[in-house]
């Protein structure tokens, strides 16, 4: 027992070690690190690969540990989204966003508005996490209404209706009728970004926009994981398991099911605010069914059932898919040999075949239903510290032993 215990809290240390190194990371990536061209492709790559990682492993809750097939998970991005952009618009640049509709009806700004009692640094950053929390409400809220029908059906028809849900949100968002509030089928811009999130101290400025979005992506994970290792997540578990044996258990299922679809509804909501903020601009017509499949694509490549597996293969994905595949477009092998068919839309060829390689010969994904444990990484510390233990204590021993012979 003692031995578990001492492998637990190895790893626990590693893990929050490696924890911190990923936050100094961040860091330096926005203070420190010269802007080059490996850095521009670096830190956009980064940022979009932590934005996906929360949105697989929100989508992977529901589709993975629940075993409910739904395919909205665009439509509730596309609410968490302007709900976000919409709160954060500074009222003097309302007029110019939404200039066809009389300035909009929000004319206010959360950031803004705390900015004016704690200063402008803390004020847009605790406005920022709160407007996020909203957002993320907002789409729990849609969740909760629609998820009354449309849990009561199963496997490919729940998918059918919550893929039609996220199609008419993309509509009802882009209806001029609306827009007052979501600009109808125009952009929302303007809006608070991570390049404001910043801290001045002493008249130095320090930019936190890459920390605050791996801070936020992490808390929220966290907050996944510890569901998925409650008592609710045995829960769930058992219903995607065994529906039958579930509910003879005494298992609400209807209950757990909706739990399951808000929770995963709300971090969907906070991951389209963050995704609107890392682009800076955000509008109805880019949240596509194709952008639901995108996630899903992940989730199966990282493994359905392994957080850890979304997470690693988010960052894989769009890295493959925006930087390191990136060459096969400019029609030459590294700017060094021409080839013909190098070409642009070869990049997207190249990436769907090795995603048809990945999902043929790793059917349950890079990780299956596994998650990375530095359990095992703190037992093999813990082996070595005891082998040098043992070393010096029979040192130790043999030149006792020695002496006492002369």
């Amino acid at each position: 027992m003692t031995t578990l215990n001492k492998k637990s809290k190895t790893g626990r240390y590693i893990a929050i070690l490696c924890l911190l190194l990923v936050y100094v990371l961040a860091y330096l990536m926005d203070n420190v690190l010269p802007a080059t061209s490996f850095t521009l492709m670096l830190v956009p790559v980064l940022k979009k690969g932590a934005i996906y990682s929360l949105l697989c492993v929100s989508m992977n809750l529901l589709n993975g540990f629940t075993g409910l097939f739904s395919l909205g998970q665009a439509g509730f991005m596309l609410i968490g989204g302007y709900t976000y952009a919409a709160l954060t618009i500074p009222a003097a640049q309302h007029d110019a966003v939404y200039q066809y509709f009389d300035g909009g009806a929000i004319k206010f700004s959360i950031p803004e508005i705390l900015s004016g009692f704690l200063g402008n640094s803390l004020g847009t950053i605790l406005g920022v996490i709160i407007t996020l929390i909203i957002a993320g409400l907002f789409a729990a809220i849609f969740a909760a209404l629609i998820g009354f029908p449309v849990l009561r059906l199963k496997s490919d028809y729940l998918a059918i209706a919550t893929l039609g849900f996220a199609e008419i949100i993309r509509a009802f968002f882009q209806w001029e009728g609306l827009g007052v509030i979501t600009n109808g089928s125009n952009l929302l811009r303007k809006y608070t970004s991570f390049a404001d999130i910043e801290l001045t101290i002493g008249g130095t400025t320090i930019e936190l926009g890459t920390l605050f979005l791996f801070v936020i992506v992490t808390l929220c994970i966290a907050v996944i994981v510890l569901l998925i290792n409650s008592s609710y997540g045995r829960a769930l578990k058992s219903i995607r398991d065994d529906e039958v044996a579930a509910e003879a258990m005494g298992i609400n299922l209807f209950k757990h099911k909706m739990i399951s679809f808000i929770i995963s509804s709300f971090f969907a909501g906070v991951g389209g605010a963050l995704l609107a903020m890392f682009q800076t601009t955000i509008q109805a017509s880019a949240f596509k069914s194709a952008m639901t499949y995108e996630i899903l694509l992940m989730v199966v490549i990282g493994g359905i059932g392994s957080v850890s597996g979304s997470c690693i293969a988010s960052f894989l994905y769009i890295a493959c898919s925006e930087w390191w595949l990136r060459f096969l477009d400019s029609g030459s092998l590294f700017g060094l040999v021409n080839v013909p068919f190098f070409r642009d839309g070869f990049r997207k060829v190249v990436f769907s075949v090795v995603i048809m390689i990945i999902v043929l010969f790793f059917s349950k994904g890079i990780m299956g239903d596994k998650e990375i444990s530095f359990k095992g990484i703190g037992g093999l510390i813990n082996r070595i510290k005891n082998k040098k233990k043992k070393a010096v204590t029979a040192a130790a021993n043999a030149g006792s032993e020695e002496g006492e012979a002369k």
